[in-house]
């Protein structure tokens, strides 16, 4: 297995895009990563593309020759295009894909990109399309949604943990702070606490502040093998491990639901890869649908022990200063959620942090850094860390 690095980033602002077209994210975001890296059209070999539902967003599939065709590669190169589904996970698993075709020597230089266009339809039909995800057979035919189950996994860990509503609500908080520092997030200004609080509810406890919106957007990412990176850039980022592991896609199914199994497995996997630790980890992208989802998984990643990831949240050890950063983005509820998008976007995040260029968002000293993205309501979960070179 060879060395594998990120040599290029690119992403798109992340919103209500209602003039774009999902060709025109896709293809921004893309030129970007690739201008970034300094490499040529010609010496790309594969492209992975993480999506999760254009079929139903905007009526289109086959969205790996799409992109090919759109950007010129299918009448010049002819490279392999292949289109990642896994939900939230559909970006991570891409830029996992990329990373095996390189670190196997099947390529040299692989694009990864992620895109979802969600905005151009109802908001009754898009969270309609984000619950099939779910089980469709044992929870939506009985009236369950996405936000619902979320719901249920934050009343269990309050019952069980005491996690307070205000902790939860300091989730939101912290992230629209982190969010007002990124040009690219849908959300750039602060919120305070009491504005979480008193929006109206989605599913009880869960709140509109507790959860990720709609989002339309696209990012991108140049992979190449340890030998070609050395070409192209002085501060390369090294992807020093993956794990990715599944669980049940029911919720009801679970050993419990206050943890997310494929997390927990993924972390493991990553963690022994890396040859690394939790606490050795500087900066890290979480998933937060949700923000009980996050405090989960501050605490299923090794951040936080069982059951403290609401204190650790309160007492604000998560923030930009903090012991561990999280989500310096501005997470999926600030930055935004473009679902196929999301697991590549945090990478973007990673490389930003690792390289020094994340500006006034910019951990200091941050050397290893990790991204962790979910596909449902956690029957999949993929952990990537990273390290600079600086």
């Amino acid at each position: 297995m060879r060395d594998v690095y990120v040599i290029g980033v690119g992403i798109t602002r992340f919103g209500e895009l209602w003039e774009r077209s999902f060709r025109d994210i896709g293809i921004e975001a893309g030129i970007k990563a690739i201008n970034d890296s300094g490499i040529a059209g010609d010496d790309i070999d594969a492209l992975y593309i993480g999506n999760m539902s254009a079929g139903a967003f905007i009526n289109q599939e086959h969205i790996g020759a799409l992109i090919v065709d759109y950007v010129g590669f299918a009448s010049s190169s002819h490279i392999p295009a292949v289109r990642v589904e896994a939900a939230g996970a559909s970006g991570a698993i891409a830029f996992k894909e990329a990373y095996l075709s390189i670190a196997s020597g099947m390529h040299d230089i692989a694009v990864v990109g992620g895109a979802e266009k969600m905005t151009d339809i109802g908001d009754e039909m898009a969270n309609a399309i984000q619950g099939m995800v779910i089980d469709q057979e044992w929870e939506t035919v009985f009236g369950a949604t996405y936000a619902s189950l979320q719901a249920m996994m934050a009343r269990a860990h309050m019952e069980k943990y005491g996690t307070t509503r205000e902790q939860l609500g300091m989730v939101s908080v912290i992230n629209h702070r982190h969010g007002a520092l990124n040009p690219d997030a849908q959300f750039q200004r602060e919120i305070k606490l009491q504005t979480v609080l008193n929006s109206g509810y989605v599913a009880e406890p869960l709140r509109v502040f507790d959860m990720a919106p709609l989002s339309d957007g696209a990012a991108s990412l140049v992979l190449a093998s340890g030998d070609v990176a050395k070409k192209y850039t002085d501060n390369p980022v090294k992807v020093k491990g993956i794990g990715q592991a599944s669980d049940t896609i029911s919720l009801h199914d679970r050993r419990e639901i206050c943890t997310m199994d494929a997390t927990v497995h993924a972390a493991k996997r990553a963690y022994e890869r890396a040859g690394a630790k939790p606490a050795d980890i500087d900066v890290a992208e979480v998933y937060d649908s949700s923000t009980i989802a996050e405090i989960i998984a501050i605490e299923d990643l090794g951040f936080f022990d069982k059951g403290q990831g609401g204190k650790a949240v309160e007492d604000e050890r998560i923030a930009l200063t903090g012991e561990i950063p999280v989500n310096t983005s501005g997470g999926l509820k600030a930055r935004g959620h473009p679902v196929g998008a999301t697991g590549v976007a945090q990478i973007v995040e990673i490389v930003k942090q690792l390289r020094g260029e994340a500006d006034k968002r910019q951990v200091k000293d941050a050397r290893l850094g990790l991204a962790h993205a979910v596909g449902g309501s956690g029957a999949t979960a993929v952990v990537s860390i990273l390290e600079g070179s600086q």
